[in-house]
């Protein structure tokens, strides 16, 4: 397999194609803008918290087929961590209730017959909601498939804002059915939750890494392309930060960067292209506390809980810090983030609180807010229908990116799955 394929962007799109074609006989050079790969799956050292964090809050659901079959290939699937079973525990703070959601593990949902392992005051005719999300139609939201009642607002709306990054208002309804039906109609076997247990680079980056220079790919990191040369039907040269690299006939491109940055490579120059164009941000909270709480209970086993009236709907505890996750966040752009940051910590002391041997302290030793602004697509049926497939009109240039068409909202499988559509759409084989 000659000539050289060129992956333009380090994200989890672009390491999950690199990994997928490495060691087929392909050459493979992967362009990074930045110092470091992962996109928005990494972790960093912060100097304003002296400690190391992940950019983001990841949670995988062992239904994630294309994210597990990467970490099995890179060597990595022992780097997660999680309850082992689908355990999901909750707090509902405009109610004062808690539960844990025990899901059955087939795909009858015997839970739902069960008070101790359901969500609260639900009703069994709400399952409904399921079904219409599955059956949505693509201009349908999802608040137009939700029935009213405890299902809908203390599992449904979190869990799609979750997913979709995007209100329940505004979120397309087709794209949350396809979250639904490749993990909850599936039962609890495809609902285990993992996450990293190190932290994201650990787990989705340094592995990857170190598998593609034992198969001799080549990384190049600080190495932006800042454009393209067209002609006669395929891309003939990048730009990179030394001059141009020329392309032969044999040499094919992954173009997989962020929508906007793509746009500003390709629009108007390659026919058919068209790209999500109006974004989400999430905002990561992270106290850093003087020493490791100790939880209890179905928190102590998962080691992460669901907020049901809060600002945040998610909270993680690893050692000395809890992470919070705020998805949707554009409606708090203009709020002072001190003062949203110490709202956040109010609820996260009454969410944990009852489940920690001791009470946390009044205010955080040390926080760091981290504000993805461009997090995701917003997931409404218009952006939706903008989303290109992999491949272009250009016969040796194929796209990847939580933002093509992948039939899924923005995700680390979506992401995924989108690198390896690439390297089939050319025409490129895995080595397994």
């Amino acid at each position: 397999m000659a000539g050289t394929l060129h992956i333009i962007g380090g994200g989890m799109a672009g390491l999950a194609a690199a990994v997928e074609v490495a060691g087929s006989g392909k050459k493979v050079v992967l362009h990074e803008a930045g110092r470091a790969c992962g996109g928005r799956a990494r972790s960093y050292e912060d100097r304003q918290l002296g400690c190391r964090i992940d950019n983001g809050n990841h949670l995988l659901l062992s239904a994630n087929k294309t994210v597990f079959r990467y970490l099995a290939m890179t060597g990595a699937t022992d780097t997660l961590t999680g309850p082992e079973e689908p355990i999901f525990p909750f707090v509902d703070l405009a109610e004062d209730a808690r539960w844990t959601l025990d899901l059955s593990r087939g795909r009858v949902p015997w839970w739902v017959f069960q008070p101790h392992r359901r969500v609260p005051d639900m009703r069994v005719i709400e399952l409904l909601s399921l079904k219409k999300l599955m059956d949505a139609g693509e201009d349908q939201t999802v608040s137009e498939c939700l029935l009213p009642g405890a299902l809908s607002r203390r599992l449904l709306e979190p869990f799609a804002i979750s997913a979709l990054n995007t209100s329940c208002e505004t979120g397309s309804a087709a794209l949350l059915g396809a979250v639904v039906r490749e993990s909850l109609s599936l039962g609890g076997k495809a609902c285990v939750p993992w996450y990293a247990r190190e932290g994201l680079s650990e787990s989705l980056v340094d592995p990857a890494i170190a598998h593609l220079q034992i198969m001799q790919a080549e990384i190049r990191t600080q190495s932006r392309i800042g454009g393209l040369d067209i002609d006669r039907g395929r891309v003939t040269a990048l730009h990179g930060p030394e001059g141009a690299i020329p392309l032969t006939d044999e040499d094919c491109v992954i173009l997989a960067v962020p929508a906007p940055v793509a746009s500003s490579l390709l629009a108007n120059r390659v026919a058919g292209f068209s790209a999500p164009d109006a974004f989400e941000s999430i905002l990561n909270l992270h106290f850093r506390l003087n020493d490791a709480p100790r939880p209890m209970g179905s928190f102590a086993k998962s080691g992460f809980m669901g907020l049901v009236g809060s600002i945040a709907e998610w909270v993680f505890l690893r050692d000395n810090i809890l992470s919070v996750t705020v998805s949707a966040a554009n409606r708090f752009a203009d709020q002072d983030q001190d003062a949203l940051a110490s709202t956040i910590w109010h609820d996260v002391r009454r969410a944990c609180d009852p489940v920690l041997a001791e009470a946390l302290p009044l205010t955080p030793p040390q926080q760091r807010v981290v504000w993805e602004k461009r997090a995701t697509f917003a997931a409404t049926p218009d952006q939706n229908r903008l989303r290109p497939g992999a491949a272009t009109s250009l016969v040796n240039l194929a796209l990847a990116g939580d933002w093509t068409a992948t039939g899924l909202p923005a995700t680390l499988e979506g992401a995924m799955r989108s690198g390896v559509r690439a390297v089939h759409t050319l025409g490129l084989r895995s080595p397994v």
